[in-house]
Formats: structure tokens, sequence, C-alpha cells
């Protein structure tokens, strides 16, 4: 993992395996944002890409410009979602706008298109980037506790590979998320995952501090999940938004904090025009 200044002062985290071209295969453009690096004032200091916070839009707006441009894309070809904790994932089309007032209802992206960007907004739950850059086939998506336990990562998958994507192929990247020293749940969190995935239970561990309350590991369930579905080159980033160190969004920390809202990171994933 390599924290990548692509501006003086736009960084962003990348995955090293991305980052070195290869003629054999597709040239990635990738990276997940901080909280660094835009225009926003306030709680949304500075980098908040998130149309659900109560952000000047204007404001998110130009953050989402600089994010496109840091990585090489031309602003109107970064897309997001409407994200909803959902299983929903669909295929980028060629009529797609990526205006903030036409985005769809979905938690996850794919594409097979170039010089597009997908984008995943997160402030505490995992952001999973995908590619097969074998076949030139990427996906983002969104994975809160009940998305990841929903399916939302193989709804991911299997439409990639319903678009030219191999499963031995697809490599996935784990990017910022809260870890399980800072995720605290009740009951419900915990029956709810461990009644659709009984391995699951793994993943909880009784908080020490706190009766009839459990720490969960969120990334380690995701990649496990991702492993459950045939994937075998998963790299979790293990960095944790609710650490305030590390510079990013968090909703847990600003509830903790008594903050009024929260700006959101972004993830960013597309295909680059081949050359040569």
């Amino acid at each position: 993992m390599t924290l990548t200044m692509l501006t003086p002062s736009l960084p962003c985290h990348q995955y090293d395996g991305w980052c070195h071209p290869s003629p054999a295969k597709s040239t990635l453009k990738h990276g997940f944002f901080t909280a660094h690096g835009g225009i926003s004032t306030g709680v949304y200091d500075s980098l908040n890409c998130g149309y659900g916070s109560k952000d000047d839009p204007a404001c998110i707006d130009e953050n989402r410009r600089r994010v496109a441009a840091g990585l090489g894309f031309a602003p109107d070809k970064l897309f997001g979602l409407k994200q909803y904790h959902s299983a929903t994932a669909i295929l980028l089309s060629d009529t797609a706008h990526s205006a903030r007032d036409q985005r769809p209802d979905a938690d996850a992206y794919v594409t097979t298109r170039r010089d597009v960007a997908l984008a995943i907004l997160t402030a505490d739950c995992v952001p999973v980037l995908f590619a097969d850059r074998d076949h030139g086939v990427i996906g983002a998506a969104h994975a809160g506790w009940r998305g990841a336990n929903g399916g939302i990562l193989e709804s991911t998958v299997k439409l990639m590979c319903e678009n030219g994507a191999a499963l031995s192929s697809i490599e996935a990247v784990i990017g910022p998320a809260i870890a399980k020293s800072s995720y605290q749940v009740g009951d419900d969190c915990r029956d709810a995952v461990v009644t659709t995935h009984p391995d699951a239970s793994q993943f909880f561990t009784l908080d020490p501090d706190a009766p009839q309350k459990y720490r969960f590991d969120l990334p380690a369930f995701t990649a496990w999940q991702i492993s459950r579905i045939g994937l075998t080159e998963i790299t979790d980033l293990a960095i944790d938004t609710y650490d305030s160190a590390n510079n990013l969004f968090s909703h847990r920390r600003a509830t903790h904090a008594q903050l009024p809202d929260t700006g959101r990171q972004i993830a960013v994933i597309g295909l680059a025009t081949q050359t040569g």
C-alpha cells in the first residue's frame, strides 16, 4: 500500500499491485482518497465527496472534480451511486449520466468501458475495488455490514463474470474501513449475520467493557465473504477510519464526538485507454 500525492494537496491510498502497468493486462487508475485536499469546511473539512451529507453541493462538486482530475478522468466521467445498503450491483450503461441527480440506486458498479471511473462513498463501511485486468472488467462495491451480509459482494462478482471476467482472474482490494477494535455492535447485528452465515461467529468477540456487546471485524468478514465466492487475490489495506490519525471520515467517530454530520471519502477505479 502506498500513500500517493496526486497533486501537492490531494493524497490517496493505492494498492501497489495495480500501480505498475503490464503489457499483457489492462491498465488501471485507482485510489482510496482521504479527507484532505478539498474545499469543504467545518465538519466536512475538506475532501467531502458525499452528496448524502448536508454539505454545500457546490463544494462536493468541486471536490469530486479534483478527485477525477487527480486520476486523469474528465469530471463528467466519474460515476457514483445512491447507496442504500443493498445487494444491488448494476452495469454502467453507455447512456449513463454522472450528474448527482441521475445517480442510480445501487451499491456496486461494474464496467468494461475505458476512460470512465466508478466511485463508492464510505465513512466506516468497507469500500471494495475489483479488477480483472486480464479481461478488462472492473467493479466497485460499498459493503456495510448489511450489504456484505446481504450479498452485495456476490452480486458484484457475478455481474463482472457475466460481462467477461473470469473468477480466477479477479483481484479485490479492501480499502479504509472501521477496524474491529473500534466497531462495537449489539445482538441485532450479530444475530442477523450469524443467522445468514453460521460460520461468521468467528468475526465477533464479546466486548469485556460492555455486557451483551461485541466487537465485529467487518473488514475480515468482507474478505472472508470474497474468498467464499472463489477469489484468491484479496488485499486488505488495513486502514482504520475511526482512528483520527488516518485523516479519514468516520460516522461512528463523529457520533461519539456529538457532531451534527460527517463527510464521506471516495474510492475510485477506472480502466485507462490501452496504448501501443
